[in-house]
């Protein structure tokens, strides 16, 4: 079977969707609504059409059905990422499928549509994936992560895979190791980019006022309410909502948040109605999110919602070899092009600190050794580390238990040799002397992708 081809207009300067779907009304459905918004639709009807088009021309976005007469939508999905990496790929599920569009979302597609279809979906899905920036361009922000280490490559290839899905992301890691930093970067190499993004710390809300906070209030719902007032949702419609420390979340206020991620609608305290929103949810806490669940502090299915694709920070004790680089930003942002020098003392001193407050911790450091030193080197008595603290590197750090320490400890030799063979997984194994299968259980153990 030949591909099926819409024939209605030339094509050369325009830019070319390509459409997937067994089923004749919906393709043409969708081309037209793409030829009224000026684009230029190429129509298949299987994956073997699909993937016969996409070997033959360039596309700039691909839409295609889940289930097809020769197989899985999942199988372009997967292709596209492997051969047309710059090219955003959209999915149609039916409806209330969440697991299909939860494996489409993994495998790399910008976003999916439920059937029927919503032409007003349809059309700000299609806008959202055509903005997608260039990963190519030169103010590329990813450089607001400082370090080269293992750690800090694999975050930033993460992050660049992530800001071209609209899939909910689950950002863990210890207090002050950049997670609101990764959000943003997120956000900032997105098609949301001139959204707004708005944080959200769960923590510092009241109970009682959360369902206002997030979803707004009509005047005269409350003692205090003069005027409408719009929530978090409304504000950040458009752009993405980054909720920091999730699981401090009241199980109430979980059910409700669930519905409005779901249903893409909130309903404001007072009214009757609800009103459609349209924004990313990007989500973190220190806490451990699956422990949270099993002791039932937090809803299992708000979990699986908010959970499709995690993002692992990794504490700065990982990353021993990006302090001095880091030092060095600090310093420059504190004190311009006159700052101090480490000696390097100090920087062994911090090279052996424990770090339980990460990066944060150390731009605290690095701002009282500043103001305390009377010269232009700081040395280690103007750090003000504890003296058990100094040299503790051999025999764990502070309070991290034997099976943390053993973990980090594997974790680092892991992403050397890996880093040392170029991601090739069978040679990292024989660098350190173990077997295959081994190396494959120990990345799945320490969450190493």
């Amino acid at each position: 079977m030949s591909v099926v081809k819409s024939e209605r207009r030339p094509r050369s300067a325009l830019t070319r969707v390509l459409v997937v779907d067994d089923e004749a009304d919906i393709r043409e459905l969708i081309d037209l609504t793409l030829v009224r918004m000026g684009l230029a639709a190429e129509c298949a009807g299987s994956v073997h059409e699909a993937l016969a088009a996409l070997a033959q021309e360039d596309f700039q976005l691909c839409l295609t059905d889940m289930r097809l007469p020769d197989g899985d939508g999942l199988e372009i999905v997967r292709h596209i990422a492997e051969c047309h990496a710059q090219m955003p790929v959209a999915v149609i599920t039916a409806f209330g499928s969440a697991e299909n569009a939860v494996a489409a979302l993994k495998a790399g597609a910008f976003d999916y549509l439920a059937k029927p279809v919503s032409l007003d979906q349809l059309r700000s899905l299609v806008k959202s994936a055509l903005r997608l920036p260039d990963a190519r361009q030169d103010n590329d922000p990813l450089h607001a992560l400082i370090g080269e280490s293992p750690g800090m490559q694999q975050v930033r290839a993460m992050i660049e895979k992530l800001a071209r899905s609209q899939a909910p992301i689950y950002i863990s890691g210890e207090s002050g190791s950049g997670k609101e930093l990764g959000a943003r970067l997120i956000h900032k190499r997105s098609a949301r980019t001139t959204g707004p993004f708005v944080p959200v710390n769960c923590g510092a809300i009241p109970e009682n006022l959360m369902e206002s906070e997030f979803f707004g209030y009509r005047k005269g719902a409350f003692t205090g309410a003069d005027n409408d007032r719009e929530g978090f949702f409304q504000a950040a419609t458009g752009g993405t909502l980054f909720l920091d420390e999730v699981a401090d979340l009241p199980l109430a206020m979980q059910v409700k948040l669930l519905r409005a991620i779901q249903e893409k609608r909130v309903r404001k305290v007072g009214s009757v109605t609800e009103e459609p929103v349209d924004v990313r949810i990007i989500c973190a806490t220190h806490r451990n999110l699956r422990e949270c669940v099993d002791k039932g502090f937090f809803r299992q299915d708000l979990y699986y919602r908010l959970n499709v694709i995690e993002l692992r920070m990794p504490p700065l004790r990982e990353r021993l070899e990006d302090i001095a680089p880091l030092v060095s930003s600090i310093l420059e942002r504190l004190q311009g092009d006159t700052r101090s020098m480490l000696s390097s003392a100090a920087l062994k001193a911090l090279e052996l600190y424990p770090f339980p407050g990460n990066v944060r911790e150390l731009e605290n450091i690095l701002e009282r050794a500043t103001a305390l030193s009377s010269g232009d080197v700081i040395e280690c008595e103007d750090l003000h580390l504890e003296p058990d603290d100094k040299g503790g590197a051999e025999v764990g750090r502070g309070s991290e238990t034997l099976d943390d320490y053993l973990n980090r400890i594997e974790r680092q030799a892991i992403l050397e040799a890996l880093q040392k063979t170029d991601g090739n997984r069978t040679a990292a194994a024989r660098l350190l002397g173990v077997t295959f299968r081994s190396m494959r259980y120990r990345l799945e153990r320490l969450g190493i992708d």
